[in-house]
């Protein structure tokens, strides 16, 4: 049997896996991704990537201009919206996340709606240092004590092979076929609603014209479900709540779709071409545990979540974002493997957190659908919708309370590890009044680094992109100068020393007023921008408290 070695097997080429990839590359590693799909996604599926997504897109080299050129326009999407059908009168909108300008003060780069099928060939294209095999099937792996032997189908070809690698990352989605291999649960509720995912080409804009949104939902019993306008002029979904045990998705036939999305339009008539049909089920569910010795679970492998908040992919994004520096620092030395055993410490709590704020955002929604009587297709339901809409305050007071789940600012960025590879200062967290909507930047270990603008070389940057990728980086105050030395000199692990004033220039002040830290203090940033170690003002032993802090992340 033929053998391929490679450090790194990525099993699935989604959002997750392909950035997985390009993050390993950056840190020098090398990756071989398998995929059983011909090819990316045609369906556009995922369409949020939202602010910390794109941070994280930024520090991997893409380019903003280029994600932003391939994103719904700003004003087609910056809404979401409720009608009785698409071409009937509107109920209500919202505003959809904060995608404006004033987001900038908090991240450089605000919300895309950036739909799945045209995110994937960007990610090939940016991918250097791996390979992409699609209709390569993983079919089986065994551990040993220094790596990992799974075996390969080449669907095309009918043949298996062998990919030894050091480690396997799991990114084959919900339904993974290596978490069941592996033997490990997924905890929550596994079946909360069904829904058949209608794609279809049509140009709805003349319809649409004076309120476009991202979102319609249609409260008319006799076609309830969401569009997603991927794009306007072209691209659209449609989902549609059905029952698996009594209409099997056989039934859901190219012609019977159309009748479904037409319905749904309304009375307008509109050509539309139906081009992909699939089943999908809702859950709020997380892995037990994220890694199994050498193999290590990211994405819709370890977490799957109602899509009310579109945190599904983001949150997977995030995961190979933590592990990638991981890897590369324990392969290096200079981190021990404990270090690994941090993936899941820090990442599954931010999902158990996501999934039960997508799970409240999802029972909200349906609540209002009880509260307007649309529970089932009907006379009596056709009734009480008829009566509801006779009160458009109660209608409005009902959409009002949905505006969290369409905006999630705080919980994007907020995201913070209370154990893992960071060390505590006994400070306590700032929490916002509501910390799914508000983000109160803060430098406390753990945190993600407050974005701010600063100048480096004369060029406008935020300090984000000041993190390197391929060790820790030390942010000092303007009086910092000795923090330089003491970075020079740690052995625990790589420091890369910057001092505010000299290295970069707080041109504005907004370093200064977001970093909590002293004219002589200093932070220590880990490769995935989350602050590990803090001193306000620098101690007397200042370089004896940096070598142990830097020791505490790395030998944790």
């Amino acid at each position: 049997m033929q053998r391929v070695e490679v450090p790194v097997l990525i099993v699935g080429a989604g959002p997750v896996g392909l950035t997985a990839a390009i993050l390993l590359a950056r840190q020098g590693i090398e990756s071989l991704v398998v995929d059983r799909r011909p090819g990316p996604h045609r369906a556009p599926q995922a369409h949020v990537a939202n602010p910390r997504t794109l941070e994280i897109f930024r520090s991997a080299g893409l380019d903003r201009e280029t994600l932003r050129r391939l994103a719904t326009p700003r004003d087609d999407g910056s809404h979401v919206s409720w009608v009785t059908t698409l071409a009937g009168p509107e109920l209500g909108r919202l505003p959809y996340e904060r995608q404006g300008d004033d987001a900038l003060e908090y991240t450089p780069t605000p919300l895309l709606n950036l739909s799945q099928h045209r995110l994937e060939p960007l990610l090939l294209e940016h991918l250097h240092g791996a390979i992409v095999r699609y209709g390569h099937e993983w079919a089986a792996l065994e551990q040993e004590v220094d790596g990992v032997t799974a075996r390969v189908r080449d669907l095309e070809r009918q043949r298996e092979y062998e990919v030894r690698s050091d480690w396997l990352l799991a990114a084959d989605g919900a339904g993974s076929r290596v978490r069941k291999a592996l033997g490990i649960e997924m905890i929550g509720p596994d079946r909360l609603q069904s829904f058949v995912m209608i794609h279809f080409e049509a140009n709805l804009r003349a319809l649409v014209r004076d309120r476009p949104a991202i979102l319609y939902w249609v409260v008319d019993p006799a076609c309830a479900g969401v569009f997603v306008a991927h794009d306007i002029d072209r691209t659209w979904v449609f989902m549609h709540p059905h029952d698996p045990d009594t209409e099997p998705i056989e039934t859901f036939t190219e012609e019977a779709c159309a009748a479904i999305v037409r319905r749904a339009i309304g009375a307008a008539h509109v050509d539309l071409a139906v081009r992909d049909v699939s089943a999908w089920t809702m859950a709020a569910q997380v892995a037990a545990r994220y890694r199994e010795r050498r193999v290590f679970l990211v994405g819709d492998s370890a977490h799957r979540f109602p899509p009310a908040g579109g945190m599904g992919m983001n949150t997977g994004v995030q995961d190979v974002h933590n592990l990638a520096w991981k890897l590369r620092a324990v392969r290096d030395g200079w981190a021990h493997p404990a270090l690994l055993d941090t993936y899941e410490t820090e990442r599954r709590p931010v999902a158990q957190r996501n999934a039960d704020q997508s799970l409240v955002n999802a029972m909200q929604m349906l609540a209002l659908f009880t509260e307007l009587g649309i529970t089932e297709n009907t006379a009596a339901a056709r009734a009480a919708l008829d009566a509801a809409l006779t009160d458009p305050e109660r209608v409005r007071g009902g959409i009002a309370r949905q505006q969290d789940h369409f905006d999630m600012f705080g919980l994007q960025l907020g995201v913070a590890y209370e154990a893992g590879a960071v060390v505590p200062d006994g400070s306590e967290p700032r929490l916002p009044a509501n910390p799914v909507r508000d983000f109160l930047p803060t430098t406390r270990p753990g945190s993600r680094l407050p974005h701010a603008w600063v100048e480096r070389d004369g060029v406008r940057c935020s300090v984000l992109d000041l993190i390197a990728t391929d060790r820790l980086t030390l942010l000092a105050g303007p009086d910092g100068e000795p923090w330089r030395e003491a970075a020079d000199g740690c052995t625990a692990a790589p420091v890369r020393c910057l001092v505010a004033g000299r290295d970069f220039v707080d041109v504005d002040g907004h370093w200064a007023r977001v970093c909590e830290i002293g004219a002589d203090g200093a932070l220590l940033v880990r490769p995935d921008q989350h602050v590990a170690w803090r001193a306000r003002e620098m101690p007397l032993d200042w370089a004896t408290r940096l070598e142990r802090g830097v020791e505490a992340v790395a030998r944790n």
